[in-house]
């Protein structure tokens, strides 16, 4: 007979075999502020002009190899649950404002770092944590002050430019003018009057071959694909949209049909034909030049297309064939039919054209205001292709959160610097230990221009002193240059390196939420897995019961 041992007194004892608890200061949070400062420092490399791609193999086997903090984050599968809290607030910037994910993780560990020394010294977590909350109150004070230009219309091409240009730098250094340039007549094409700016209406057409100067903006959308019929070419097309395949419609039950003689199964086939005929032939006499079908092309079909001078297009995606409906201003039709004038799409030109090689299929609107506009990517390999895709992608969010607040602080860590200096001087007013905390939050800000100066093979420390110099004697906008070889510093606001101010102020808040959530933790409970190896049931044992 086994003997039972008992289990140790405690939360241990409420627990299942196999679960694990950690808690207090070692085996907790000072475990929890360790996996985060590793998480922050992988990323931080990557952070600014300058930063170093990774290589990601995700599960699936793909390669990614890039510097976006958002693709890498998003294709790691991280398992320690401090860590995953920083991916799911860096995840939150992403959706909030497109862009300034690697911001939120390298100062949510910097804070972590920072707080770890204070810990060591006896300051508790909960006053570090008021300390970085009373910290974000007042940084979210003095950023309005710091604004240093402000974008009053939108659909200005030069000012708008300008805006995104540093979003863009920070992926794609040496090509951030001609990709602000592509971006800006993108998002101008179709912002609209009223409605806010959709992000979706921007697509993205990767061509391989030739380089990134080759790149245009097209209003319309474009297509990786062949036409189906003879019909190659046609201008100021009404355009009939269906999600069905386009053929002889098959009966939803199951029949049986008696032929006897050869006249009655000639007459048979010749009764679909002539049925898919009429409605081939419907659709042309509705004035519909293009026929869009989210199914495929029978041949029978493609033969009375081709007779009455129709032109078929084939689009796999249902969300593609969503977006061209929009495109066109088109409804998309569940079943074959003759549509109706209001259910027809237009479009000034759909036609077949080679680009590098490859065959696509053009919808272009010649107007003045269009509904969708699509980038056409040049480029020498798909990885290079990719990351071009992620600058516009940043771009086009930063656009976007223009249209909702135009202002723009000073760049290349100059904000951040102001930032620290005025959060120093703020952490002398404070009479408690939580002063302690607040001057921390001040140093973690300076991990910025130290990480752009690293990344850049400059001594850091000789850089932050500059900066540090340079705001004491009033140089609100000082920030780190980054083309000079020696410790230098630039007026970001002359250089026109700018950050978009909700983007700041949204990551500033994030970072500090998910410091304090990871500091809050004084204890890890894992519960055993399910679906695990049974326990061995000793020999002799009845399984019945």
């Amino acid at each position: 007979m086994a003997l039972s041992v008992p289990k140790a007194p405690g939360v241990p004892q409420m627990l299942k075999d196999g679960a694990r608890m950690y808690s207090g200061l070692e085996e907790a949070v000072f475990r929890n502020i360790s996996a985060c400062k590793e998480f922050a420092q992988s990323v931080r490399s990557a952070y600014g002009p300058n930063g170093m791609n990774k290589m990601v193999i995700n599960h699936l086997e793909k390669q990614f190899v890039t510097s976006d903090a958002g693709t890498i984050i998003r294709e790691l599968d991280v398992e320690h649950p401090a860590a995953k809290l920083i991916m799911h607030a860096s995840q939150m910037q992403e959706a909030e404002a497109g862009d300034g994910t690697n911001f939120v993780i390298i100062l949510t560990g910097a804070l972590l770092t920072e707080s770890e020394e204070l810990l060591r010294l006896g300051v508790t977590t909960s006053e570090i944590v008021e300390g970085y909350e009373k910290a974000l109150v007042k940084v979210q004070e003095i950023l309005p002050e710091l604004v240093c230009h402000e974008i009053k219309d939108c659909r200005d091409f030069a000012q708008a430019k300008e805006a995104i240009r540093a979003s863009i730098m920070s992926k794609q250094y040496g090509n951030e003018d001609f990709l602000a340039g592509l971006i800006t007549k993108a998002c101008i094409a179709i912002l609209p009057e009223k409605t806010t700016f959709n992000v979706d209406n921007i697509r993205v057409c990767k061509i391989l071959g030739s380089g990134i100067g080759r790149s245009e903006v097209l209003q319309g959308m474009v297509f990786k694909r062949q036409v189906e019929g003879d019909v190659s070419c046609v201008k100021k097309a009404k355009i009939a949209l269906f999600s069905c395949p386009v053929d002889i419609i098959q009966t939803e039950t199951k029949g049986t049909v008696l032929i006897k003689t050869a006249d009655e199964l000639k007459n048979f086939s010749k009764g679909e034909e002539s049925l898919l005929e009429e409605q081939i032939r419907q659709i042309a006499a509705s004035g519909a030049k293009v026929v869009v079908a989210g199914g495929k092309f029978g041949d029978m079909a493609l033969h009375f297309m081709n007779k009455y001078g129709l032109m078929a297009v084939r689009l796999l995606s249902k969300f593609d064939l969503r977006r061209l409906s929009k495109a066109v201003n088109g409804t998309v039709l569940p079943m074959l039919g003759t549509p109706a004038s209001e259910e027809l799409g237009y479009c000034d030109y759909v036609g077949v054209e080679e680009v590098g090689g490859t065959t696509v299929v053009v919808f272009r609107s010649e107007g003045s205001e269009g509904r969708i506009a699509t980038v056409i990517i040049r480029g020498s390999t798909d990885n290079a292709m990719d990351d071009i895709e992620r600058a516009i992608d940043d771009g086009v969010n930063n656009f976007k959160t223009l249209t909702r607040d135009g202002r723009l602080l000073p760049g290349a860590g100059a904000t951040e610097i102001e930032l620290s200096q005025r959060l120093s001087v703020y952490a002398d007013t404070l009479p408690g230990l939580d002063q302690y905390a607040v001057r921390k939050f001040a140093t973690a800000l300076e991990i910025f221009p130290k990480s752009l100066a690293d990344n850049s093979g400059v001594n850091s420390t000789d850089v932050l002193q500059k900066l540090h110099l340079a705001h004491r004697a009033g140089g609100q906008n000082s920030g780190f240059d980054l083309e000079s070889e020696l410790p230098a510093t630039l007026d970001a606001k002359e250089a026109k390196i700018f950050d978009a101010f909700a983007t700041k102020a949204w990551a500033l808040k994030y970072a500090v939420q998910a410091a304090t959530t990871v500091l809050k933790v004084d204890q890890i409970i894992m519960a055993k897995r399910a679906g695990g190896p049974k326990p061995r049931k000793p020999a002799g044992s009845d399984d019945e019961s």
